[in-house]
């Protein structure tokens, strides 16, 4: 059997322009800003795979927004091992769905959150006795999601658990768990540390790859893309700057400081807006012409969807037909492998009009032409 185990308030501090939703603070500040749960959403599309292949299975999961209702959502039968004591959650439930899932006899379990939730997943395992325990796959629902244990979508989250479930072995191998810590992140200092490792199964095309670090040699090639980029930028033109070390040079060769992990708006080489949250770049999009600047995560080769999802499909499709300027080092894309660069808003509308191919700003005067997928492109 699988089991499911839902961070209900993963990924609520992304649209809100927060670094993360850790902590009831960073969650009632992103409820001002009007953001709204996606995880339990999420978790129902993976599902929804497994109902495909596996219509009535039976899911180990935890109670209410925790699982349960995801999984009936999806038309499977949710099989209760674990409720929390309050109706607001906490990571320590999360350990302990975790944990109980794991006693109930779950050779997988996904996990709907984002970094700080598998971290709690890491936690829960290491309460279960005995040697061995199940593989753990993270569905991508929460605002930092840069360890190698989530599937690249949701989609992707629930093929892999359809394929677990089947005849076939799924290969397996230990990956990194890393967070950064949040409120270091809101005093502009970016401090990842390792929390653990997870098995994870593993599947070409639907497994999130190692987020790969820019090198100090490359960063030279950092600075040549960013001119590029402002030589690209025209006046009257609202420029999106969204997270990263290649916007961040963007803004120090614009002269205007860039909040880290934020979207930035600058306007005629002014900065207008720091930190923006979706409902302030829905804003400034309405009020004239406008563009998102977004680069390359190394290794994985995301777009969007990942740290910067204030950058939400409701803004990208506020943006118009060519809402992007992509902006990233050529050996970014050398190191994908000829592997696509993605897309995951969470809207297959919005992801599949991105599809395709996109012109990336490589260098002070370079171009490529490179190929995009979306979720439903991207399963191999």
């Amino acid at each position: 059997m699988i089991g499911l185990v839902v961070n209900p308030v993963a990924g609520v501090g992304g649209p809100a322009g927060l670094a993360g939703s850790d902590g009831a603070d960073a969650q009632a500040r992103a409820a001002e800003h009007g953001s709204e749960p996606r995880a339990g959403a999420r978790a129902m599309q993976a599902l929804a795979v497994v109902a495909r292949a596996y219509p009535g299975e039976r899911i180990l999961t935890a109670a209410g927004a925790m699982g349960a209702d995801a999984v009936a959502a999806a038309g499977l039968e949710p099989v209760v091992v674990f409720a929390p004591s309050e109706p607001a959650t906490t990571s320590d439930d999360t350990a302990a769905g975790v944990a109980a899932a794991a006693a109930a006899g779950a050779s997988l379990v996904l996990v709907a959150g984002g970094d700080g939730t598998l971290r709690d997943a890491v936690r829960g395992l290491a309460q279960t006795p005995g040697a061995g325990g199940p593989a753990v796959l993270g569905i991508p629902a929460g605002v930092k999601m840069y360890s190698p244990v989530f599937a690249v979508t949701p989609v992707a989250a629930g093929a892999l658990a359809a394929d677990w479930l089947g005849p076939d072995p799924v290969a397996t191998a230990e990956r990194e768990v890393l967070d950064v810590d949040e409120e270091a992140l809101r005093h502009a200092r970016v401090e990842p540390v390792l929390y653990g490792t997870l098995r994870v199964p593993l599947r070409t095309g639907r497994t999130q790859a190692r987020k790969a670090p820019t090198p100090v040699t490359e960063q030279a090639a950092v600075a040549s893309a960013a001119r590029g980029a402002v030589a690209a930028m025209r006046p009257g033109v609202r420029y999106l700057l969204g997270p990263g070390g290649t916007t961040a040079r963007i803004a120090a060769e614009l002269g205007v400081a860039k909040t880290p992990l934020g979207v930035d708006v600058v306007l005629d080489g002014r900065l207008v807006a720091a930190g923006a949250d979706e409902r302030r770049l829905l804003a400034v999009v309405a009020a004239g012409p406008a563009k998102a600047v977004v680069t390359v995560i190394g290794g994985q080769g995301f777009l969007l969807g990942r740290g910067n999802q204030q950058l939400s499909a409701r803004v990208i499709r506020a943006l118009g037909p060519d809402p992007l300027l992509v902006v990233a080092p050529e050996q970014k894309l050398v190191d994908l492998g000829g592997r696509p660069l993605l897309i995951d808003t969470g809207d297959a509308e919005v992801d599949a009009s991105l599809a395709g191919h996109i012109r990336v700003i490589t260098g002070a005067a370079a171009t490529a032409f490179y190929a995009v997928a979306a979720p439903e492109t991207s399963l191999v």
